[in-house]
């Protein structure tokens, strides 16, 4: 662990306490093995003057919801100093009348709520406090001689207190530990099972407290070769694992009661983990820390070769060990895993959206090692399954299953766009990510992989009239997602016009190929994915040529149209496996690669329109585009035509041959 500190970056947060606070908050953010996802906290004590032209001590706190990997100012939640001192000095507090009271000691109300850890921030009598769930002390906590390897690592200038429930419970016990103690004499808090602080009148130096405590386990670590001793191994992937891991996703998104995305984690240290002769007993001892168990639960499954019933007893013993530990007035959390080890193959997260799984894979990850390095020290021990129960259905958590939330229509679901650099295709993609999708959108111009930088989206090259490319990038879709739920099929090209005597066997072929053949492939080789989806539907892209052809768009019209009558066909087969599949029949779609101002120009010039004229030349006198398309394809792929399949919908403005 090295210190992150850059002198001349840093003088650019000196200016006030509150901005070096942002400052050394984000170098903590920027180590995973310090915090992950919202993880740690971190405060400030300032003396202001208020309304009253009275001086009063706050103490800035991280707020509920940022994450110190990029904190900003307005991250922090203002408090009453004093306030938060006295709240200390009371035997008891409920969770919930703590958080009222965290509220009614904010001097902004728009700001956002404190941490739960704000009391203990307040009661440390220095100005800067730093805390993480650093992964290599948190580790040797969770080992069988964990306590007394960490009194050796630190000595006495760490204070080493058992594990206790967040809030005001563990702000008490730090309180009552440290009445009779020199504050001087510490460089830090541990926390087993739970975290560190470090804290210091000088922002620099209390960072720098946290790198030097946390570079201490990890020096232990290595001194043991726990570093070195992480199993690692590869695993070639078949085409059964693709399928095996689309049923895997929908069975945890039935127990899970939406739909849930599925991430593959199929490097060397997962494969390896998973490989581990012991793998069952040591995975399911319980979390790195009880926080994780927020996002992973408490355990992982365990997948071999019955995976149907091994998610099933999953399942069961997550709904016993409920009643086990819960009392009355409980509501029981759906009893889907969040995160498992598939035997030999690597380890698999689940999560109802893209944001969350990644935090489910990253926590994973470091819970791998995590239990590698507490087997190295004598033995991985978590807490019990009690001390989990009691974070993982915390009061406050409960109260927030109460809160009513609309979740985007597309949430959690698996979609992919063919044609999507450009046109109809990329505005198919965007509309789909802005209503909560994953995305993998193909192209054969590589600037597909550049459409969208953001996670819920893939970008694959990928010529889709050819086979082998096609099951490729399915694979690598379902390796990504978990599986797939919806097809926009829209990749084409319009030739030039050629009189029917004219028309090459080339051009001919190459039409078919493209606007028919590559369509089919892909219904093809997407079908047995789309049996194992949820709400499965494929939209097939045709054209206003198949109900109105025009002279010299026959090598065009006739391919839409053999595809239009293969969608119907494909509607009638698919129907019994819940697999919609619908057609869209687009025209005069202007801002799409196709229509160059040149052409349109041209085409306008030659109906003695103007442009404008031209683009709205349907009975509504409107312009079609390509956001408008892709906002019927989504409409078509959502709830509104869950009951609709076989469909043929234009969007043309209304064209008079076509009615």
């Amino acid at each position: 662990m090295k210190s992150l500190w850059n002198p001349d970056t840093a003088k650019a947060f000196l200016t006030n306490d509150i901005d070096i606070r942002v400052y050394t908050s984000r170098l903590l953010g920027q180590s995973d093995d310090l915090v992950l996802h919202g993880g740690g906290n971190t405060s400030v004590k300032i003396r202001t003057t208020n309304l009253f032209g009275e001086d009063e001590d706050i103490l800035y706190v991280k707020g509920s919801g940022w994450d110190l990997k990029t904190i900003e100012a307005a991250g922090f939640a203002p408090t009453r100093l004093n306030y938060l001192k006295k709240l200390a000095t009371l035997e008891t507090l409920s969770d919930t009348d703590m958080a009222r009271e965290l509220k009614a000691s904010q001097l902004d109300p728009n700001a956002p709520a404190p941490s739960v850890e704000a009391i203990l921030h307040a009661i440390i009598p220095y100005k800067f406090v730093d805390h993480t769930h650093t992964d290599a002390v948190v580790a040797v906590s969770n080992t069988v001689n964990g306590n007394q390897i960490l009194q050796d690592i630190f000595g006495s200038r760490v204070l080493i207190l058992p594990y206790i429930m967040p809030g005001f419970i563990l702000a008490k016990q730090v309180f009552e530990a440290t009445r009779e103690i020199d504050w001087q004499s510490l460089d830090g808090i541990m926390l087993l099972h739970h975290g560190l602080f470090t804290f210091h009148d000088d922002a620099k130096c209390s960072y720098e407290k946290m790198i030097e405590l946390v570079t201490k386990a990890e020096d232990y670590l290595k001194e043991i070769n726990a570093f070195d001793n992480l199993a690692s191994a590869t695993y070639t992937p078949t085409v059964k694992d693709y399928r095996q891991l689309a049923a895997i996703r929908r069975q945890v998104s039935e127990l899970a009661g939406q739909p849930m995305l599925a991430r593959w984690q199929q490097h060397q240290y997962n494969v390896g983990f998973s490989q581990l002769k012991q793998v069952t007993e040591i995975a399911t001892r319980g979390p790195l820390t009880p926080d994780h168990t927020l996002h992973t639960k408490r355990i992982p499954a365990i997948i071999g070769e019955d995976i149907d019933n091994e998610i099933k007893t999953f399942s069961s013993n997550y709904m016993a060990y409920f009643r086990q530990h819960a009392t009355d007035d409980l509501t029981c959390l759906d009893p889907a895993p969040r995160f498992a080890i598939w035997k030999d193959k690597g380890t698999l997260s689940f999560g109802p959206n893209y944001k969350r799984l990644g935090v489910v894979s990253d926590i994973t990850d470091h819970t791998l090692k995590a239990i590698q390095w507490g087997e190295a020290l004598g033995g991985w021990q978590a807490l019990s399954p009690q001390h989990i129960f009691d974070i993982e259905y915390w009061e406050l958590e409960q109260a927030k299953l109460k809160k009513v939330t609309v979740k985007p229509t597309f949430e959690g679901k698996v979609v992919l766009v063919t044609g999507a650099a450009s046109g109809i295709g990329l505005a198919c993609a965007k509309a789909f990510m802005d209503n909560g999708a994953c995305v993998v959108g193909l192209d054969i111009n590589p600037k597909v992989t550049e459409s969208f930088s953001t996670g819920n989206y893939l970008g694959l090259t990928c010529d889709v009239t050819c086979t082998n490319q096609i099951q490729h990038t399915i694979q690598q879709t379902v390796a990504s997602y978990g599986g797939l739920d919806i097809v926009v099929s829209n990749a084409g090209a319009f030739p030039p016009s050629t009189p029917i005597e004219a028309l090459s066997d080339d051009a001919l072929q190459a039409s078919t190929e493209l606007n028919f053949s590559s369509h089919v492939k892909l219904l093809r080789e997407a079908t047995p994915f789309l049996k194992l989806g949820i709400d499965a539907s494929f939209v097939i892209i045709a054209s206003k040529n198949v109900a109105a052809p025009g002279p010299g768009a026959g090598a065009y019209s006739a391919p839409k149209a053999a595809l239009t009558q293969m969608a119907r066909v494909a509607a009638l087969e698919l129907g019994e496996h819940n697999i919609r599949v619908n057609t869209i029949h687009p025209n005069a779609i202007f801002d799409t690669g196709v229509w160059t101002a040149e052409v349109l120009a041209q085409r306008a010039k030659h109906y003695g329109l103007t442009v404008e004229e031209y683009k709205q030349n349907n009975i509504l006198k409107t312009e079609i585009t390509s956001a408008d398309v892709a906002q019927l394809a989504t409409t078509i792929a959502g709830p509104a035509f869950a009951k609709t399949t076989g469909s043929q919908t234009p969007i043309d403005g209304g064209n008079e041959r076509v009615i």
